[in-house]
């Protein structure tokens, strides 16, 4: 019952929330209409959104983020490196394409996304079969390592995370 009318929980929390926030004071009539907003957007489009993610062990969640923060963190001085110190004649770019074992679009999603967020790469495309992910690589003077490094740091603990 509770489903039919909230499709989305955290989802109505949260515009509740950023409803609150634009209008930038309390009052109660803020609130309802923050309310109604709230239930009627998740109940329109409930019907677009792809049955939820299903989480093997979502307990990883928190170290996965670490590992990607931390990485982050390292990438961005090696960038910083590469683009102050390296001579333009010794950078060697890379496109790499990483054979894919997730199947679930939220799982890829957040592959990509992490790939992204590092400094230094970025997913480029996906294949249409969903098969593998295209990654440029500002410099990658061994394509293979930088492919294990993707299969073994994000996608194997996105593996265990998503069913």
């Amino acid at each position: 019952m509770i489903r039919r009318i909230l499709p989305h929980p955290f989802m109505t929390l949260m515009l509740i929330a950023i409803w609150m926030m634009l209008v930038n004071r309390w009052a109660v009539g803020s609130l309802v209409f923050a309310i109604m907003l709230g239930i009627a957007i998740p109940l329109i489009t409930a019907p677009y959104w792809p049955d939820s993610a299903r989480y093997r062990r979502p307990g990883k969640i928190p170290a996965f983020l670490g590992i990607v923060v931390w990485d982050i963190i390292k990438a961005n001085i090696a960038v910083s490196r590469i683009v102050l110190f390296m001579p333009r004649d010794q950078l060697r770019p890379a496109w790499i394409s990483i054979p894919l074992e997730l199947t679930q679009p939220e799982a890829i999603s957040a592959l990509a996304a992490t790939i992204t967020l590092t400094p230094g790469t970025v997913s480029c495309d996906l294949s249409e079969d969903g098969g593998s992910l295209l990654v440029h690589c500002l410099h990658a003077p061994e394509p293979q390592d930088v492919l294990d490094e993707i299969k073994t740091r994000y996608e194997s603990r996105l593996k265990e995370i998503f069913a």
